[in-house]
């Protein structure tokens, strides 16, 4: 009887509680925090080292670099963020004589970078002082760290304004022998003096750490002692930077954390004896003057962003593209950012919980896996996404993007079958077997099947929203799509077919030898689905009677199998680094080939029309002479098909009807500040998505009843007899 009273009354308490299974505490409810997830934990935190998508989930809303993307602008347009106003270079001969920017014989250019007062650092130990103005937490013994295991363990912080220097301080990093920044060799290229500032910093690093006692901690290199001969402070908000040549798109790497500030006292404050052992280091905290700061570290559960109380506040953008409005997205405008106070990551390993969760409300936004995609999208006769009924009844939205970004099939240029050595004749040949299989790869197909539609067939190396992508029928690559009817399709089997013959390999056979065509396509072959796509490329290349075999490796050997030239086919793809066609095209550079060179043209492609067309295209301003330009290189690239331009991603992204101020941004990822949720009405779907079902264990308690009665009035008629 205790039992059932117990089960009874379990019972009545989740029939009359609305968050029964709600996986946060109790005291969060209603509460203005974002609940989001990562299902990687990220590797680095330092902006000095970062450079994956999910580190910059977190440190894009703690740090800002001078620059920034406007929100809802599109083509992506670049403001400022500390900056005053976008620095404009300055050019100068070897005389150091300025220059206008179309001159020949610029040997430098100048960027003089002014940041605004008043900005502040989030609250933080390494800022704080005695009431003698002596530094707290900057020269501690290990003892004075024990049962310190996190910012929040320093009982005291302070803050500071931000200056120039600290950006300064920040590119001296880049070049730091112990941080291993990933961009110093390509910034060693273009800031004047970057690299031998390393070899300077390598130097005075070994000679410090063969004072230190065997097996003691590294001792703090202090930046602050060695300048940097193209890098120098001007004033206390003004830094410059001197840059090799002319090179445009530098003002696009003021806009990514490699260049935000960091404070040397944080820097000293990490360094310190015993800190690393505990984390306490800039990878794990970052420090910056974000609308956010990380006060809860935890990879492997949860990570917390939040509200920085010395934020300087930032202003809703007032304009965007046209729908921007109709879509309440400037409903803000003007408003001061960030309006939400707290967002809270946690670590979703498992597809199906994290769906769950979101449906129920527990995530605010989320994206669409493969698993649940045709629970979530419909796509129409006419090919548009739209929402399920079941996501439609439940208020949710559905935004969709195309990554800046391509995956490409690539041919191996230097390999004799399919590349593009030998005599004209032999590069004849190959181009008309590349066009061929360009037009047997049914892109479209790929994207249906194996990504549920979520991509746009690749036309050429430029992907939708950077310059010199064309759109409408200028937009399609003429070698392998034919215009009939007002439409463009695909060129037919046969007509591949026909390039086949004319390559010297009519039905799949060499003319000369009788022998079959066999190709080799290299590929790690891992993750979910990799043996469907793998069988789907041989029977793509059956339809020209093309024999693929695959050589499968790690991902370690097949990048070091690239690097060498060990290939024929393999298929890769590129993400940008900045909205500009330099960051594309360079890729099929020939000064920029893998082999010979290090560089990222992983084909090794080389057209001499090609390269002089780049060079001339790289430093021009966008507009009419530049999109020519790069039409004709699109044009030779096409011709020559260095690649199968596969596709370019669309991203698909879910959210709750009570967040507002989505905009997808595929340059940034700093637009969280701009977020604003209803609490409220987050509570109110709660509950109705989650009121406990507990009929059935009703059913089960009357059950138990039912069978218990009998053996309870048994049992009392015999305690009555003894009696």
């Amino acid at each position: 009887m205790r039992f059932l009273s117990a089960l009874g009354c379990l019972l009545l308490l989740a029939a009359c509680s609305d968050a029964w299974n709600n996986p946060y505490p109790a005291g969060e409810s209603g509460k203005n925090i974002l609940y989001s997830s990562f299902s990687e934990r990220p590797k680095h935190l330092d902006p000095a080292q970062a450079y994956t998508a999910d580190e910059y989930d977190f440190i894009w809303q703690v740090y800002e670099p001078p620059l920034q993307y406007h929100y809802l602008k599109r083509p992506y347009t670049l403001i400022p963020a500390t900056a005053a106003a976008i620095p404009r270079p300055r050019y100068f001969n070897k005389a150091g004589v300025e220059q206008p920017a179309n001159a020949r014989d610029i040997d430098y250019s100048v960027y003089e970078i002014r940041i605004k007062p008043g900005i502040r650092y989030q609250p933080h130990p390494a800022f704080a002082r005695d009431t003698a103005g002596r530094s707290v937490y900057l020269d501690l013994k290990p003892e004075d760290i024990q049962g310190k295991y996190k910012l929040a363990d320093f009982s005291q912080s302070g803050s500071r304004e931000l200056v120039a220097a600290d950006y300064v301080y920040q590119i001296k990093r880049l070049a730091h022998p112990r941080v291993h920044s990933p961009i110093l060799g390509h910034m060693s290229d273009y800031i004047v003096g970057l690299k031998e500032y390393a070899a300077l910093l390598e130097q005075e690093d070994k000679k410090l750490q063969a004072a230190r006692p065997k097996g003691a901690p590294p001792a703090w290199l202090d930046l602050t002692r060695y300048d940097i001969g193209g890098v120098d402070v001007v004033d206390r908000y003004t830094y410059r930077i001197r840059v090799r040549g002319k090179y445009p798109q530098f003002i696009y790497w003021q806009a990514m954390p490699f260049f935000a500030p960091i404070p040397p006292e944080a820097d000293r404050f990490c360094a310190q004896a015993g800190m690393a052992e505990k984390n306490l280091t800039l990878d794990w905290y970052p420090v910056g003057t974000g609308p956010y700061m990380l006060t809860e570290n935890n990879p492997n559960a949860r990570m917390v962003l939040e509200r920085n109380p010395n934020f300087s506040g930032e202003a809703y953008p007032a304009e965007g593209e046209a729908g921007d409005a109709a879509a309440g997205l400037l409903a803000d405008a003007g408003k001061q950012a960030p309006f939400i106070d707290k967002i809270l990551f946690t670590r979703e390993k498992e597809g199906i919980p994290y769906w769950n969760k979101f449906l129920q409300g527990y995530y605010d936004q989320s994206g669409i896996s493969n698993d649940n995609f045709d629970n979530a999208v419909r796509i129409s006769i006419e090919g548009e996404a739209g929402l399920s009924p079941e996501m439609e009844a439940r208020g949710i939205r559905l935004k969709t993007s195309v990554a800046t970004s391509i995956y490409y099939l690539s041919f191996n240029w230097l390999d004799p079958a399919v590349g593009g050595q030998g005599d004209a004749a032999e590069q004849e040949r190959a181009r008309k077997l590349r066009q061929a299989i360009s037009i047997a790869i049914d892109n479209e197909e790929f994207i249906s099947i194996f990504a549920n539609g979520r991509g746009i067939p690749g036309q050429g190396p430029i992907p939708p929203g950077i310059f010199g992508f064309r759109e409408g029928k200028d937009s399609f690559n003429p070698v392998v799509y034919e215009e009939a009817g007002g439409l463009w399709r695909r060129r037919s089997v046969a007509q591949a077919k026909k390039l086949m013959t004319e390559a010297g390999y009519p039905n799949g056979r060499d003319a000369n030898t009788g022998q079959p065509l066999v190709l080799y396509l290299d590929t790690t072959g891992g993750g979910p689905g990799g043996k469907a796509r793998l069988d789907w490329y041989r029977k793509q290349l059956q339809k020209i009677d093309v024999q693929l075999e695959f050589r499968t490796t790690d991902w370690n050997r097949f990048q070091e199998k690239i690097r060498k030239g060990n290939t024929q086919l393999f298929f890769i793809g590129w993400n940008a680094d900045y909205p500009d066609p330099e960051n594309f095209m360079f890729l099929l550079n020939g000064p920029q080939g893998g082999v010979k060179f290090g560089g990222e043209n992983k084909a090794n492609y080389s057209n001499p029309e090609y390269d002089r067309l780049f060079e001339t295209m790289k430093n021009m301003e966008n507009g009419p002479e530049r999109q020519a330009v790069i039409d004709r290189m699109v044009q030779v690239l096409r011709q020559d098909a260095p690649w199968v331009w596969s596709y370019h991603p669309k991203d698909y992204g879910l959210f709750h009807t009570w967040l507002y101020n989505v905009k997808p941004n595929q340059m940034a990822r700093n637009g969280l500040k701009f977020y604003r949720l209803d609490a409220a009405e987050r509570e109110a779907r709660r509950a109705e998505w989650n009121r406990p079902v507990v009929w059935p264990a009703l059913a089960l308690l009357a059950l138990l009843v039912l069978f218990t009665l009998p053996a309870l009035r048994t049992w009392r008629a015999r305690e009555t007899a003894k009696a």
